[in-house]
C-alpha cells in the first residue's frame, strides 16, 4: 500500500498533482496497490486531489481523526472527538502560553458540520474559508481538531509553549510555518488512520511505503515499513525517515513510485 501526505509532498507551490505524479498513481492503482491520502486536510478538500488521480478507497483526513470514503466522498468513521469542556480548559492555558492568539474548530458530528473561526483567525493559506463566529461558539461543540493561530509566532515557537503547558492532554502538531499549531485527541494521529486502512485491506504495516514532509506525518512515516521524507521536509521528518527524495516541487513522489510502477 502506498500512503502520502498531500500538500507538500504529493503536490507542490501549484496545489494541483503534476502530470507525472498523476501517471505513477493511475500505475499504481491499475497494478492492483491501494494509495491512500493521509493529510491534516479536512474530507472537503480532498475531491480536488482525489480527482485527478483517479483514487477510490479512503482517505485519512484531519491528521487521522476522520475516514473518508474518496468515491461516494462520505465520511466513514470518525475518532478521538475534543469535548466542549476539553476545549475549555485546553484554551484557558494557551491564553497564557499564547496570548493574543485566536481559535478555529473544525467539526464533523451527527448535527453539527462546520469549520467556524473566530474574529482576526488567520489561516496562512489564506483561503479565507470558515464562518466567523464569537470565540464561545467555537468552543461551544465537539470538534475533531482545535487551530491555534498567531501573527507573532512561527509553528515551532507555537508548539513548544503550548506543549510546556498542557502536558499531554492531547497531540499538538503542524503542517505549516506559518503560526498554526493543530490540537487532537491524544494517539491520534495520521499514523493510527493509516493503520486503519491497512487493517481494511489486509495489508501489514511493513508492507507501507509512507511520504511526508512535516511533523504531523513523524508518526506515520516511522510505522510504515518505509518512510520517505521530502527534501523539502522539516528536519524532524528528515531526520526520522528511511530515505530522502526530491522536494514536492520536482515531484519527488514520483520519484520513488517509478521504481517500481
Amino acid at each position: 500500500m502506498i500512503a502520502s501526505d498531500v500538500d507538500g509532498t504529493l503536490v507542490g507551490p501549484s496545489e494541483t498533482p503534476s502530470e507525472r505524479t498523476i501517471e505513477v498513481v493511475r500505475r499504481v492503482r491499475a497494478a492492483g496497490v491501494p494509495f491512500v491520502l493521509c493529510t491534516g486536510r479536512p474530507p472537503r478538500w480532498i475531491p480536488p486531489i482525489a480527482r485527478p488521480l483517479a483514487l477510490s478507497g479512503y482517505a485519512v483526513c484531519a491528521n487521522g481523526a476522520v475516514l473518508l470514503d474518496v468515491a461516494s466522498e462520505e465520511v466513514v468513521a470518525v475518532h478521538g472527538a475534543l469535548s466542549p469542556e476539553l476545549l475549555h480548559d485546553l484554551v484557558g492555558a494557551l491564553d497564557k502560553a499564547l496570548p493574543g492568539c485566536r481559535l478555529a474548530a473544525e467539526r464533523i458530528t451527527a448535527d453539527v458540520r462546520a469549520f467556524v473561526i473566530e474574529p482576526d483567525y488567520r489561516n496562512p493559506w489564506g483561503d479565507g474559508e470558515g464562518r466567523t463566529v464569537p470565540r464561545a461558539e467555537v468552543l461551544g461543540h465537539s470538534a475533531i481538531k482545535l487551530l491555534i493561530s498567531h501573527r507573532g509566532m512561527n509553528s515551532e515557537e507555537m508548539a513548544q509553549a503550548a506543549r510546556a503547558v498542557l502536558d499531554g492532554a492531547v497531540d499538538i502538531t503542524y503542517s505549516s510555518s506559518g503560526g498554526l499549531i493543530e490540537l487532537s485527541a491524544h494517539g491520534i494521529t495520521k499514523a493510527t488512520g493509516l493503520a486503519d486502512v491497512a487493517e481494511r485491506f489486509a495489508v501489514p504495516a511493513e508492507r507501507v511505503i509512507a511520504f511526508g514532509d512535516m511533523p504531523n506525518d513523524v508518526e506515520m512515516l516511522q510505522w510504515a515499513g518505509h518512510g520517505v521524507a521530502m527534501a523539502n521536509g522539516h528536519k524532524a521528518v528528515r531526520a526520522i525517515a528511511d530515505e530522502v527524495t526530491g522536494p514536492a516541487a520536482e515531484d519527488g513522489v514520483a520519484q520513488v513510485l517509478e521504481r517500481w510502477f
